[in-house]
């Protein structure tokens, strides 16, 4: 479970304003929330770089930005209200789990976008980049999760 930070309650970067909240425990878990507007996927794919970063797994950091992006997208266009952004570092594998939340309960679908459409892969790029996915109802939403793999 994440705690609360005091490091955490102040803020000193220019994301602190598109950020509504970050919990953090001793380096191996980190929650992020953030409001339901545009700047929130730049803002969540900032805040998983710099902590991943920080926790020396910059050689899983574009792929992770990259694939929260998708899917805090996912929840801007298709949910209202906060988005949670959530990084685990587990400490038997050698691997990082990344979860997006939000209040909508419906878990997202894949589907086979035509090459004319401009949206709808999304879900594709996360099952083929990840080691695993899925998704979780939640007592007010639901979440989506993936791993990545972290090489020696």
């Amino acid at each position: 479970m994440c705690l609360l930070s005091p490091r955490d309650r102040t803020w000193g970067d220019p994301l602190a304003r598109e950020v509504n909240g970050v919990i953090d425990t001793e380096g191996d878990c980190t929650e992020w929330t953030f409001p339901a507007d545009p700047g929130a996927a730049r803002a969540a794919r900032a805040v998983v770089r710099e902590r991943l970063r920080g926790w020396d797994l910059e050689s899983v950091s574009d792929m992770a930005a990259l694939l929260v992006s998708e899917l805090v997208t996912n929840s801007l266009r298709h949910a209202t209200g906060p988005i949670g952004v959530r990084l685990v570092r587990p400490s038997q594998r050698r691997g990082v789990l990344v979860e997006v939340s939000d209040p909508l309960p419906d878990p997202p679908r894949e589907r086979a976008a035509r090459p004319e459409d401009e949206s709808g892969r999304g879900l594709q790029l996360v099952a083929s980049s990840s080691r695993r996915w899925g998704t979780r109802p939640g007592s007010a939403g639901k979440t989506v999760w993936f791993e990545l793999a972290v090489p020696d």
